[in-house]
């Protein structure tokens, strides 16, 4: 009888006491991620997916779903801001299309052509065969060189999808990187661009006219960026790229409804440490209908740059030590949404109806003001749609370092309608020597934009969420057997 009564009272205290079911295995209650850009709203989809329908999972975002994915308008139309391009490989963003029922948008062709400042140095034709032997002709095999080695590094990468089907997760990004590429990535990230590619045998021509100009449309930097972040940039660079109809942030709206999160429209002030004996939480300050609020959460990921120039505006309290401010800064890119003519006589073209190009890209030369100028479709293209012709009024994006001035406004464009500007810290400041920011910051804390100092794209981020979704089960489970495991290829090999 007292037997029965003792296992009874000890069910009692199970029930009476809320921190001993978590420490015994339990799924967490609440989960909080701090952004609603691609990255916060993937990880809590992916968080959904392995933690279950019982978890309440809190997204906060002061400004608007979607974060770096944004779209302006012009004459009623919708124009990409943001994040305009997703490479075919990229299959946890394809997945997301499909999952969400969205659909690809249209492509339309047109031409691209590299500006030096004075003149047009390289000219894309309408034939490719053509284009071919100009490539040849002017920079011999070096086209050939980069093209194989970037492939052998997607080959290498698209590893990550088959760890993560088989559920396994990296507790830093170096790890994660060595386990596709070994030391070969690392060090990837550690030297620049320009050096790896002269010892690729890649000429220093090439590396001028086609990879800077490639460089400065995508991060706004030069050929000293790392190596893996260059190699990021390039293969984004290539055929096979779609966007999504209707705008790419809708996948972002998207995975917050198909992962049942509360979206919380509010910035985060602090995130507190809350002891209770051996359990730890997370307080979470918020201001909410002008006064502050709070909540406790089991697991916290932070989807927000936290450098000193972006100004999350989050503060940790209560860590001992206490948590240092992760080095680094961003670049600032800005993006000019522009209806007007072209000016195309500043191209060489005195008659705009031969002017042949879509897209501008530029080389470093001192003094060129834009990164590039592209002529742009809306993110919604009717059966019927054509792209402007340069003697017509068009929508341009113009990409530079600081805001266009007027006299540079008048030298791109003979007039103009309406000039949209959007001033985006958009990609980190890419520096050789820096390392790569943790991904775990604390038990059950997580930052999901440490990945992106490896290389800036919407799905590094959806890559970095399905690896902290991971990490953060296995964690919360005590299943270490599946985090940062060696010779993966050949474990997956031999789970097959």
């Amino acid at each position: 009888m007292n037997q029965y009564l003792f296992v009874l009272l000890s069910f009692v205290h199970v029930l009476a006491d809320p921190d001993f079911a978590k420490l015994d295995g339990a799924p967490p209650s609440k989960i909080a991620v701090v952004g609603a850009g691609i990255g916060g709203t993937a990880t809590a989809h992916f968080l959904r997916q392995h933690f279950g329908p019982e978890v309440r999972i809190d997204v906060f975002e002061r400004g608007s779903v979607g974060g770096r994915l944004a779209t302006v308008t012009v004459n009623h139309q919708d124009y990409e801001s943001g994040g305009s391009i997703i490479h075919s490989l990229n299959l946890h963003m394809q997945d997301f299309v499909q999952q969400l029922g969205l659909k690809y948008r249209k492509s339309v062709a047109g031409k691209t052509a590299v500006f030096n400042g004075d003149e047009f140095i390289l000219e894309e034709t309408d034939w490719y065969l053509l284009d071919l032997f100009r490539l040849w002709w002017r920079y011999g095999i070096s086209f050939i060189r980069l093209q194989m080695w970037v492939e052998e590094i997607m080959e290498k990468f698209m590893r990550i999808y088959k760890y993560q089907a088989h559920g396994y997760a990296f507790s830093s990004v170096e790890e994660l990187l060595h386990s596709l590429g070994g030391s070969g990535f690392i060090n990837m990230t550690r030297r620049s661009l320009s050096e790896s590619l002269l010892e690729l045998g890649v000429s220093q021509r090439f590396i001028d006219e086609v990879i800077a100009p490639i460089m400065r449309v995508n991060y706004g930097q030069n050929i000293s960026i790392p190596a893996f972040v260059g190699a990021v940039s390039l293969a984004g660079a290539q055929a096979n790229l779609w966007a999504v109809e209707g705008g790419n942030k809708l996948v972002c709206s998207g995975l917050l409804k198909l992962a049942k999160a509360n979206l919380i429209r509010s910035p985060v002030a602090t995130i507190t440490l809350r002891s209770t004996g051996d359990y730890q939480q997370y307080e979470l300050t918020y201001d909410s209908q002008n006064e502050k609020s709070s909540e406790l959460y089991d697991i916290v990921v932070v989807a927000t740059p936290l450098q000193q120039n972006i100004n999350s505006g989050i503060s940790f309290q209560g860590f001992e030590p206490q948590l240092s401010e992760i080095a680094g800064s961003y670049h600032q890119t800005v993006a000019s949404i522009i209806h007007g003519y072209l000016n195309c006589s500043y191209f060489g073209f005195p008659d705009p109806k031969l002017f042949p190009f879509s897209s501008i890209l530029t080389t470093d030369t001192p003094g060129l003001f834009f990164n590039s100028a592209a002529s742009v479709c809306p993110v919604n293209i009717t059966s019927g749609f054509r792209r402007k012709q340069p003697q017509e009024a068009g929508v341009y994006k113009v990409f530079s370092p600081k805001p266009l001035e007027k006299s540079e406004l008048k030298t791109l464009f003979k007039s103009y309608y309406s000039v949209q500007v959007t001033d985006w810290l958009a990609y980190p400041h890419y520096g050789s020597s820096q390392g790569l920011p943790p991904v775990v910051l604390h038990e059950n804390l997580y930052f999901l934009n440490g990945m992106e100092w490896a290389g800036s794209a919407m799905e590094m981020s959806s890559v970095a969420a399905k690896n902290i979704a991971l990490l953060a089960y296995h964690r919360w489970n005590r299943q270490l057997e599946m985090i940062d495991q060696k010779e993966l290829m050949h474990k997956v090999k031999t789970e097959l």
